[in-house]
């Protein structure tokens, strides 16, 4: 009788040796671990919302190309008419479409360390090696470190996100454009966060044949709807479009986000909000004088707490998620991140923090 086949058998070592990302569950708890927008649309935008939806044609596939949301974002986020757009179900996949492209034998994707986690794994999934450069102590870019880096392994691709999830800081931009040149391959700057922050590699584009851009409207309050962008000259574009599955964004994601994009007032009112939070949270935080709170220009806060994953445990038995970040990597020993929240989860995690920290002392 023939050997029947085990999974360990057919699917790659570097697969099985994976361990998956990980949602932790959340009904019912105040959620602050995924940096979303914790507001939801006001009613009028929800009813349109719900007509838009009712009328949709979901019987049909959605347009492959997805036109006319194209140039509603191309017009609202401000991107240059020379450059092309490609869309992906988040910007995940647009990640993962970009490492199938160039996942030669031997490529290098190169990046950060911490880092928004997906960059290590897709480079995994497309079989591409991974290098990883240290940040600063402060999580500055370490500019020495990253052009060695360059010319020791002549990366494919650079991912950095501006700013960087999981610390919140911007990098010197001046360094940022120092790699840019320095690189024979392609960097994708992730401005996941855009709207927390004030700045942008918006205008560097149409100059550096080599840099991309990626957004999200994930963080804006649309993550249900999964849409990541990225735009960049044409000739990778064309490229990585060959490799995106058709009908990748669906009808409704297309139509509710049109809709959007129509009131982006809105979802720019609130990210002001988070802002306002993300000051209150941090002056709140930096108060309790045995945290070392990070600067942000995310809308999510890192802060190193002694015994930080006792401290993560017993503040989800006390309902309130965030995320433990403690042996993610060396530089974030003790770290915990949180998201801002509306001004009542926020108080009520700053206050239980607080309880928590002064039952230990």
């Amino acid at each position: 009788m023939m050997h029947s086949y085990q999974p360990t058998d057919i699917i790659r070592p570097e697969i099985l040796e994976l361990k998956a990302y990980h949602v932790p569950p959340a009904t019912g708890m105040i959620k602050l671990d995924a940096m979303e927008n914790p507001y939801t649309l006001p009613e009028a935008l929800q009813s349109e919302v719900a007509q838009i939806a009712a009328l949709a044609p979901i019987n049909r596939y959605p347009d492959p190309n997805a036109t006319e949301l194209k140039s509603a974002l191309r017009q609202t986020l401000g991107i240059p008419e020379s450059m092309p757009i490609m869309l992906g179900n988040g910007s995940d996949e647009i990640i993962q479409i970009i490492a199938m492209a160039t996942a030669k034998p031997g490529a290098v994707l190169l990046s950060v360390e911490p880092a928004f986690v997906m960059f290590r794994m897709i480079a995994t999934f497309a079989n591409m090696r991974y290098v990883g450069v240290p940040l600063k102590r402060d999580f500055s870019l370490d500019a020495d470190a990253m052009l060695k880096a360059i010319e020791q392994h002549k990366p494919a691709v650079i991912f950095l996100a501006y700013p960087n999830n999981p610390t919140g800081n911007l990098f010197d931009k001046d360094v940022l454009m120092q790699i840019i040149r320095a690189t024979p391959g392609i960097v994708i700057i992730d401005e996941a966060y855009h709207a927390f922050a004030d700045a942008s590699v918006i205008d560097e584009l149409e100059q550096h044949p080599n840099l991309l851009l990626m957004r999200t409207l994930s963080k804006l309050g649309l993550a249900g709807l999964r849409l990541g962008l990225i735009t960049g000259h044409s000739a990778w574009l064309n490229e990585f479009e060959k490799i995106r599955l058709p009908y990748n964004v669906s009808v409704l994601t297309q139509h509710i986000t049109q809709i959007a994009l129509r009131h982006i007032d809105v979802l720019l009112r609130q990210a002001e909000q988070i802002k306002v939070e993300r000051a209150r949270m941090y002056a709140q935080l930096t108060a309790m004088n045995t945290l070392e709170v990070f600067p942000s220009d995310a809308n999510f806060i890192l802060f190193r707490v002694n015994h930080a994953t006792r401290i993560f445990q017993m503040l989800k038995e006390k309902g309130i998620l965030i995320k433990n970040l403690d042996s993610a990597h060396a530089l974030l020993d003790n770290c915990l991140r949180v998201t801002v929240g509306t001004f009542e989860e926020n108080a009520q995690f700053i206050a239980t923090l607080q309880n928590l920290l002064n039952e230990k002392h």
